[in-house]
């Protein structure tokens, strides 16, 4: 019977270190504060963000590949939440932006008709969609929460902005 235990135990343990972290993908340097007035500017903004972090190797075709993705299906999810992503073969690790709009929501076709003043932009490589599901997955989790959502819209720095998703 203790055998039984301690090996549930272990299993349980083993799930919990696989855990995908999203503060593991977080960088104060991504965490942008803005004041956009439309959802390409506000996606403008996040790429230029990025570049300037070095983890884009080429800045128009990340860009194009995220404003090609909303012409498929918004990436506005509801709740003032939006998750545009791309993955490229040239990107080497995920990582994830986040932008939360100071003043007015966006108008981002959400789904549930929302402006979106918190916007999770994810880049990745092409050839990891397992890593990429766990992400999206811990984010949405994320979101759910009202007053993680609250809270973000609050934050007045980068680091209050992390401190959020270090249980994630």
């Amino acid at each position: 019977m203790e055998r039984a235990v301690l090996a549930t135990l272990e299993r349980i343990n083993r799930k919990k270190e696989g855990i995908l972290k999203i503060s593991n993908y977080l960088d104060a340097h991504l965490v942008v504060f803005l004041t956009a007035e439309s959802r390409d500017d506000a996606l403008q903004l996040l790429v230029e963000e990025l570049d300037k972090s070095g983890k884009l190797p080429e800045k128009k075709t990340f860009f194009k590949a995220i404003l090609d993705r909303e012409k498929i299906v918004s990436t506005g999810i509801g709740m003032g939440v939006a998750l545009p992503h791309a993955k490229l073969k040239d990107l080497k690790e995920f990582f994830v932006v986040i932008g939360i709009q100071k003043s007015q929501g966006l108008d981002w076709k959400a789904i549930d008709k929302a402006p979106v003043r918190i916007i999770f932009l994810i880049g990745g490589p092409d050839d990891k969609s397992s890593e990429y599901l766990q992400i999206l997955s811990r984010l949405t989790l994320a979101i759910k929460d009202e007053e993680i959502r609250k809270k973000l819209l609050k934050a007045k720095s980068p680091s209050e902005v992390i401190k959020l998703f270090e249980n994630f």
